[in-house]
């Protein structure tokens, strides 16, 4: 019982009451598809490139119509007794040809038929009436001057031709030129009739061979107007998939380039790329951390690093940068720094040096680390003269009294990547630490450079004085025993270059949120030229002539996708493509089902009136196509029956007969067999009918009526058995029907074609040949079955070459979006790889404001009230390779901590200078909002330290003065010396060189406002500045290995979270003098000492640190 109903359950849900799902119909309605086009403002380009197709068209419609008509014409004279009767044919036939190439090769001037639509109905219109005036004038001649009556034979061949070759744009002027054409037909028909005094017109057109011609008219009219709007659904459907997959493509190219041009800047390609193709290749895999580059170690401790050993590194210190970040407001501040810095930037470009980044106030860079330079030197050297004549510039341009040290050695470092989180290049070395100790102790308004730099310039363009008296006494210079000398000269003309070109630049508009990221990339005018470029280049099909007026360029990727593509059946090489173009959902079914029956009606109407004798078998056959033929279209039409009804609401209910009907017409939509499966049906149907008609035929009592009519000398019925014509027509309907459905594959129509164009010849030649040799021929003395054959062979042809152009042209742009889809799937580990990067690269929550604000000249700002900056520098470290291995390993370890400060506070990594890593807690106050008693803060220290103050922290939330970022960034720094002492112990047991393992760790916090902003002209430079700051790097400078130092503001807070701070003492911080300063209280298990007192330390009572103030 339990399997009974578990097996019905199914079946019930699939057919229980339903809403009408139409939205993916309603996608290929031909208005929906015009008002998506008007909406694009798409409509122009469509008919030029409808237009496109249509001259296409042409160039298989002439090549066509000259081997008909030649072909015709051969077999006119081979199978002809008396060619002497024919010379009229080839005159008619010969004459139409060349007035209707005459007239239709004025459409291949693409450019003049676009601006002068009216010149292509105008040329169609005269090309049919010229080969129907022809055809016509044929027979009337023949008529009158032999009494020869003849059938016509381009009728059927003039439809085809208007509704599937002639480049008429507008399909009411094809449908009303095709009208005209059967009505020309059909009155020369009646006139016939009517004025015939011989009576021998009865032989050819009888009152019900008119009516019999009538329906065959009107079913090749509903099959040209059905072939006009799907042929222009299809390809309206096609340019607006074309046209989302190239403005998709044109995005991904910006994109592409953007991130390239983003990823060069800040790292060389030698250390972007490895770095770019991990990222990607992470995204592919499942269940990745996309904003960190891997999870396992063992992958991701890679360290790129490179050794340059002839190269000039520049050091350059803002004068004056403490006042600077005191006394002006943000947007001033972060003016004034864009402004440097691009100056800085455009100058290091112009002289082939890499700036490498700049901290707050400290600016470096390397001449000839890209690419070998023997003049790295000089231009080092002038890059820090230029650099000092643009700060004099700013600084009298915008009042400000500020000046530049710069500081230039000669030498070898090493260069690259370390870490995993907001990857930057960077340089180490002994050579960088000179570098640097020559910019401190410079002079400002002077380059400070080595002897060894000095050696390689030429001497007589500067001015040359001695080095100052603080560089001989530094003591990182004196373990390296040299000569310093300042320098001056007279900025270079590239300098002066430079400067115009900055003052060229309009004052900048700061703006926090700039407009829409793609509409930024695209600007419209360049997105405009793109697609119609792109739009010119779509494929039309057809053969590619060249005339000597025609320029046209070569679409490699087209003829790719050519090559791709049978000859004949226009399959694609590749099955699997095949498979996925067949089994697609075909949303005009419906259409050629309604088509399918239409024709039906017409056959079955012909085939009544053909016989004129009723039997039962006849009307059980056309009862039972006539019912399976509605039936089709009663399913494939209710839907949208009910979308009308409904008024096009979606929301209304319907009953269970009903969604059943659905649910089938959208099997027989998604179904490749389903629908083959009707397809055969109508097709069988089709068969059935025509049938008929010879069943009904009695051969044998034919051929005697015949035989006793020429014994006896009477005129007898010559349609007693059926009408060949009739027979004739219907079979040609037959087979452009069978080319008229899509997504049924090319190959199988042409094959059923062919095998009903045979049989048809089969039946014509061998089968009932007595019958079809006594009817009207086309031609004199042509045999009659042989005209009979060439109307069909004629319409297999006109049908072939017009759905083999149509399938190619489907085929193609099919395969070309195919292309594009797979270039969107690339283009989304492009976008992510690209968020990556600049997760990477800037804080989490600038992203976003970044993308937004990425236009040229538009600057990224903001100001927060509470942040905590940390200094962290790493001592005892040797710049050589061994002791860089340890430190890319101990930052990388570092940057894994992020991410368990990710779910309250969030802790930024800003950058690691040298051994010197930055992180700053605050810059995003959003998260706030996720405090509350059940929030999981991971397996990290954070978690147990913050549960023993939850108590004490609600009133500062309630205060909202930000205060536990001082906590979190404190927390986040004793993370840092657990780490530490845990990889030191890891590497006491390492077979390497055991000083490796003694790194300390000395540590500054401060606390309070900042700014914060994305400058600089090349690279986006994310950094901070303000008094926190300053502070927090003068407490790590003057602080102790394994202490953390903090500000007094800093120690109060603290010891409101119940962390203990011991007093230090007067400490010397420069640009502030003597301040109090106060070192966290930390045991010797590495965990915060509770607080004693309810006020500040003033005498600290451990021993360790009293001896640690002792000896400093």
């Amino acid at each position: 019982m339990n399997k009974k109903n578990t097996y019905k359950t199914p079946y019930r849900e699939r057919f229980r009451r339903c809403n009408l799902e139409y939205t993916n119909e309603r996608l290929w309605e031909q208005s929906y598809l015009k008002a998506r086009c008007k909406e694009l403002h798409l409509e122009e380009e469509y008919m030029k490139y409808k237009i496109r197709l249509m001259i296409s068209s042409l160039t298989v419609f002439v090549p066509m119509l000259i081997l008909l008509i030649v072909a015709l014409q051969v077999i006119i004279w081979s199978f002809t007794e008396y060619t002497k009767y024919i010379y009229i044919n080839a005159i008619f036939d010969l004459g139409s040809l060349i007035l209707v190439t005459g007239l239709l090769s004025i459409n291949f001037f693409e450019d003049f038929v676009i601006r002068h639509r009216w010149v292509m109905t105008f040329t169609s219109t005269l090309s049919a009436y010229v080969v129907v005036l022809g055809d016509i004038a044929f027979n009337t001649y023949y008529y009158y001057k032999s009494n020869w009556p003849l059938n016509t034979l381009y009728d059927v061949f003039v439809l085809c031709m208007i509704y599937m070759f002639l480049p008429i744009p507008s399909s009411k002027a094809a449908a009303l030129l095709a009208i005209s054409v059967s009505l020309t037909y059909v009155i020369y028909f009646i006139h016939f009739m009517a004025f015939n005094e011989h009576n021998v017109a009865k032989y050819v057109h009888g009152l019900d061979i008119v009516s019999i011609d009538f329906f065959h008219y009107l079913g090749f009219n509903m099959m040209g107007i059905f072939f006009r709007i799907m042929n222009d659904t299809m390809v309206r459907s096609s340019f607006l998939d074309r046209y989302q997959f190239i403005t998709e493509e044109i995005w991904l190219r910006q994109a592409r380039r953007q991130e390239s041009l983003l990823l060069d800047s800040i790292l060389p390609p030698q250390i972007a790329k490895p770095i770019q193709k991990s990222i990607k290749e992470k995204i592919i895999q499942p269940d990745n951390d996309f904003y960190h580059l891997g999870t396992s170690r063992t992958a991701e401790n890679f360290m790129s690093i490179q050794i340059h050993n002839d190269v000039s590194i520049l050091y350059a210190d803002l004068v004056n940068y403490t006042q600077l970040t005191t006394t002006l407001t943000v947007e001033k501040l972060v003016k004034v720094l864009h402004d440097l810095y691009a100056r800085f930037d455009l100058a290091a470009l112009s002289f082939k040096v890499q700036r490498i980044k700049f901290l707050g106030d400290c600016y470096y860079c390397v001449a000839g680390l890209g690419e070998s330079d023997p003049d790295h030197a000089t231009m080092a050297v002038s890059l820090g003269i230029s650099m000092i004549a643009n700060i004099k510039e700013v600084s009298v341009n915008r009042s400000l009294n500020i000046g530049m040290r710069i500081g230039v050695h000669s030498g070898t470092l090493f260069a690259g990547v370390i870490g995993k989180a907001k990857l930057q290049y960077d340089i180490w070395g002994a050579d960088v630490n000179i570098a640097s100790r020559l910019e401190a102790t410079g002079s400002p308004g002077y380059v400070h450079v080595s002897g060894r730099t000095l050696s390689s310039l030429n001497a007589e363009e500067y001015n040359i004085y001695p080095g100052t008296e603080s560089a001989q006494k530094d003591p990182v210079l004196q373990k390296h025993p040299m000569s310093t000398y300042l320098l001056t000269a007279i900025p270079s003309l590239d300098s002066d270059k430079t400067i115009s070109i900055v003052e060229g630049v309009p004052n900048l508009d700061l703006q926090t949120v700039g407009s829409n990221r793609k509409s930024q990339i695209l600007k419209p005018n360049l997105l405009s030229d793109e697609v119609r470029e792109e739009f010119r280049k779509m494929p039309v099909g057809g053969f590619k002539f060249q005339f000597p007026w025609s320029r046209r360029e070569r679409n490699l990727k087209n003829e790719k996708v050519e090559r791709d593509l049978g000859i004949f059946c226009v399959a694609f090489k590749d099955k699997s493509v095949e498979w996925n173009y067949l089994h697609q959902p075909d949303y005009i079914f419906k259409y050629s089902v309604a088509l399918g029956r239409g024709i039906g009606c017409c056959l079955i109407y012909i085939q009544s009136v053909n016989n004129s004798d009723i039997f039962y078998t006849g009307v059980v056959i056309n009862i039972i196509a006539f019912f399976v033929l509605t039936f089709l279209l009663f399913i494939c039409w209710y839907k949208k029956v009910c979308w009308w009804h409904s008024g096009q609401n979606e929301h209304r209910s319907y009953g269970k007969l009903s969604c059943a009907i659905f649910h089938l017409f959208e099997k027989i939509q998604h179904s490749f067999v389903l629908r083959l499966t009707v397809y055969m049906m109508i097709i069988l149907c089709y068969y059935m009918v025509i049938s008929l008609i010879l069943m009904s035929c009695e051969k044998d009592q034919y051929e005697l009526d015949i035989i006793e009519s020429k014994l006896y000398n009477y005129d007898m019925d010559p349609f007693t058995c059926f009408h060949p014509w009739a027979y004739t027509n219907m079979m040609a309907l037959i087979l452009g029907m069978s080319y008229t459905f899509a997504r049924i594959p090319f190959a199988l129509k042409t094959f059923i074609g062919c095998a009903e164009a045979v049989v048809f010849v089969l039946v014509v030649c061998f089968q009932y040949a007595f019958i079809f040799e006594h009817s009207v021929t086309t031609s004199p003395y042509l045999k009659a079955e042989i005209a009979h054959s060439c109307r069909v062979c004629m319409m297999l042809i006109t049908m072939y070459a017009k759905e083999r152009q149509s399938e190619f042209n489907t085929k193609m742009n099919y395969k070309l979006n195919l292309d594009l889809q797979n270039k969107q799937k690339s283009a989304d580990v492009t976008n992510q790889s690209f968020i990556i990067l600049l997760n990477n690269i800037l804080p989490s929550h600038v992203v976003e404001v970044y993308l937004s604000s990425i236009a040229k000249h538009e600057l990224y700002y903001e100001n927060y009230r509470m942040v905590s900056v940390m200094f962290a520098m790493l001592t005892n470290f040797q710049m050589d390779l061994p002791s860089l291995r340890v430190l890319n390993d101990i930052i990388t370890a570092f940057d894994r901590l992020l991410s368990a400060y990710k779910q309250y506070y969030v802790v930024e990594k800003i950058k690691v200078v040298g051994c010197t890593y930055m992180a700053a807690c605050g810059l995003d106050f959003s998260l706030i909002e996720n405090l509350d008693s059940n929030s999981n803060f991971g397996s990290t220290s954070l978690s147990s330290e913050l549960e023993q103050v939850r108590s004490r922290l609600e009133s500062s939330i309630k205060e909202k003065n930000h205060d536990e970022v001082a906590f979190i960034m404190a927390t986040f720094a004793l993370d840092l010396m657990r780490v530490l002492s845990v990889r030191n112990k890891a590497y006491a047991g390492e077979p390497f060189d055991r000083a490796l393992s003694t790194g300390e760790i000395r540590i500054g916090i401060s606390t309070g406002q900042i700014m914060a902003g994305v400058v600089g002209a090349s690279q986006p430079h994310y950094d901070i500045w303000g008094n926190p700051v300053n502070m927090a790097s003068r407490m790590e400078s003057t602080g102790l290995s394994g202490h953390i130092q903090v500000t007094k503001e800093t120690a109060q807070t603290l010891e409101e979270f119940d962390v203990m701070c011991y007093y230090r003492g007067l400490t010397f911080v420069k640009g502030r003098g003597e301040i109090p300063t106060y070192f966290v209280g930390i045991d010797k298990d590495l965990k915060f000492m509770s607080k004693k007192i309810d006020r500040l330390s003033e005498n600290p009572s451990n021993p360790d640190l009293n001896h640690d103030l002792d000896g400093s």
